[in-house]
């Protein structure tokens, strides 16, 4: 017994150790580093501990201890919340949903302004806490009400499940700004990622609800807005930069839309049929991308030939509460106005732009902040010290600069 607790420790450093040089050596073999980007070296060693944690999770999924959903989950509530004097916060429930509010401690004369926010984390990853820094700073930082959303997610939770949570809470939230001290007039949705894209749909959603405030403004930080396009050039030039790959993008999204895997080929080439792709052609095309943004060593071919199984099977892609980028022009015409932020070096570049282009097409005035040297996922580092961008900070400061503004 006494030689298996001195031999157990170091099996496990061993076994810990070999894992991180694996996640290393996936690092350098399957991800690119844009040659804009900042503190490279920093952008590196920040992603192979990303793959260590994902490669650790597989592992014990293999072995029987938990999935990496679960070890994910678990991480995530290991992280350290640290109090900010200036601000009130509470946990509340709007049903089932749990919701965490951000208020001034500084009494205000007048009601504040709102934010509603709704967080990223590819369906499965981000949660309140991981993002109370982010908004306990943009309440702070804008003198705002702000209700971060911590809707339900993978791996419990799929289809319908998020945008369902998040405009069920902000209806309520809508519906209840008195109580919170909040300027009926000054309402913005707010999201990064996926929760970029639920900002933007419920925005849809709440078009003519002459029963609620009308939403101020939308914020959308490098937005998910449509699963349809997958041959778009920011899908090519940026599919294996991290933090958003293709294959992590994709994978989640099977696991949240309850797609077969044995599906991804016939999904990423294209499973719209010839009819729907004639309508939103005018919107989903590489075509409508300034030509500065359509650099790509190949145009591939899309949709390819229509795979009918495959869109029996997986039409409710098609479905707008998925790609609220195709919306009809009616809707659209309607929306309040848009700060969008895009970055060079991501994936969902070009959803940015084509939402872009819908509305201003249609009349809405929109504001747009592209960063050249910016990645996926880089707003959730602007607060951590070593591990921030210049990127990171440019973002934050632009969403805060824009939402004071209103």
């Amino acid at each position: 017994m006494v030689v298996l607790w001195l031999v157990l420790p170091a099996a496990l450093g061993t076994f810990f150790l070999g894992v991180f040089v694996w996640a290393v050596f996936e690092h350098f073999l399957t991800t690119d580093v844009p040659s804009a980007l900042r503190h490279p070296a920093k952008f590196r060693f920040l992603h192979c501990i990303f793959v260590y944690v994902v490669t650790l999770g597989n592992i014990f999924k293999k072995i029987g201890v938990c999935s990496l959903l679960r070890f994910l989950q678990f991480l995530q509530k290991s992280v350290r919340i640290k109090e900010d004097p200036a601000l009130v916060v509470t946990n509340l429930r709007f049903g089932t949903i749990p919701v965490r509010l951000f208020q001034p401690k500084t009494p205000s004369p007048s009601p504040q302004r709102g934010i509603i926010f709704f967080h990223g984390g590819a369906a499965l990853a981000g949660s309140l806490d991981i993002y109370h820094s982010l908004c306990g700073s943009l309440a702070r930082e804008t003198d705002s009400v702000l209700l971060a959303v911590g809707y339900h997610k993978l791996p419990d939770h799929h289809y319908h499940t998020i945008s369902n949570d998040c405009l069920n809470a902000s209806i309520h939230f809508l519906k209840t700004l008195g109580t919170y001290g909040v300027d009926s007039s000054r309402v913005v949705l707010c999201g990064d990622s996926v929760g970029a894209g639920v900002a933007a749909l419920i925005s849809q959603i709440l078009v003519g609800r002459l029963d609620l405030p009308q939403i101020r403004a939308q914020v959308l930080i490098y937005p998910l807005l449509q699963i349809i396009n997958f041959q778009l050039p920011s899908f090519h030039q940026n599919s294996h930069i991290p933090f958003l790959t293709q294959k992590f993008m994709i994978t989640c999204m099977f696991r949240y839309l309850l797609i077969d895997s044995s599906w991804w080929d016939a999904i990423v080439t294209g499973v719209i049929p010839p009819k729907v792709w004639k309508k939103y052609r005018k919107w989903l095309s590489t075509d409508n991308l300034p030509n500065r943004f359509k650099k790509t060593g190949c145009q591939p071919v899309f949709p390819a030939p229509f795979n009918e199984a495959a869109y029996l099977e997986n039409k409710h892609l098609l479905d707008v509460e998925n790609s609220p980028l195709v919306r009809d022009d009616e809707i659209i015409a309607q929306l309040p106005e848009a700060f969008l932020v895009s970055c060079e070096n991501d994936m969902l570049r070009d959803d940015a732009l084509l939402y872009k282009k819908r509305l201003e097409d249609q009349g809405v005035p929109v504001k747009w902040y592209h960063v050249e040297d910016g990645f996926h996922g880089s707003l959730m580092l602007f607060d951590k010290k070593s591990f921030s961008f210049p990127c990171s900070l440019k973002i934050m400061n632009a969403i805060v600069s824009y939402i004071k503004s209103i």
